[in-house]
């Protein structure tokens, strides 16, 4: 039997809203702690749904290019998770890693063979591996965007590297993303939302629904 496939929805900002994600059955919840983004939280908030997520469900907190007292404040959270989201090199991933004592997963942003390649500089420096998007050309943040990228780059990717797929995903076509690129897990963010940085229950409720009935 294959391993349980891992869900994540990522940009959580309310209490009421992780206790539907833990209802509705995902795995891990992600909290965004990065101005730029309409999902940001505080440092403050993200404590605050730390405690309550703690036993319930895994916790990851989304940093883009920390420095080290922003590594220091999150770890000190206590969080599962540390997901780096920004240009980090393999180097600053290992100290970042060394330093806060968490478990750290990289984003990847893919969107050309040569970003593919590039993968495995991660993979014995993380202990998870997320593939999103690229950004467009001029976006201000990174990540996907609410795009999907060429599942098909994904071939090239040595076989025994496993990793998330992130990057458009929306109850719609998440199973298909499971067929046919055969991720562990699936991450979600902006294709659960009614509006940005708006989580929408039902739409969570169906992603994770789908992505279950793929496996």
């Amino acid at each position: 039997m294959a391993d349980p496939l891992i869900i994540k929805i990522c940009g959580i900002k309310t209490l009421d809203m992780l206790d539907a994600t833990i209802a509705a059955g995902a795995d891990m919840v992600g909290f965004m702690h990065f101005q730029r983004s309409p999902r940001h939280v505080t440092i403050e908030e993200i404590g605050s749904l730390i405690s309550a997520a703690r036993g319930r469900i895994e916790t990851c907190v989304v940093l883009v290019n920390p420095d080290n007292s922003c590594v220091a404040e999150v770890a000190a959270l206590g969080p599962d998770w540390i997901q780096l989201h920004g240009p980090e090199s393999p180097h600053r991933v290992e100290a970042i890693r060394a330093e806060a004592g968490v478990e750290i997963m990289k984003a990847l942003p893919i969107g050309s063979a040569e970003d593919v390649a590039h993968v495995a500089d991660f993979v014995d420096i993380a202990d998870r591996i997320l593939v999103d998007a690229k950004p467009p050309k001029g976006a201000d943040r990174p990540g996907g965007l609410g795009e999907t990228f060429d599942w098909s780059l994904l071939k090239a990717l040595d076989p025994s590297i496993a990793f998330m797929l992130s990057g458009g995903l929306t109850p719609q076509t998440v199973a298909e993303a499971i067929k046919t690129v055969r991720p562990f897990g699936v991450d979600v963010s902006s294709g659960v939302e009614s509006a940005p940085g708006v989580k929408d229950q039902r739409m969570i409720e169906a992603f994770i629904r789908n992505a279950r009935a793929a496996v």
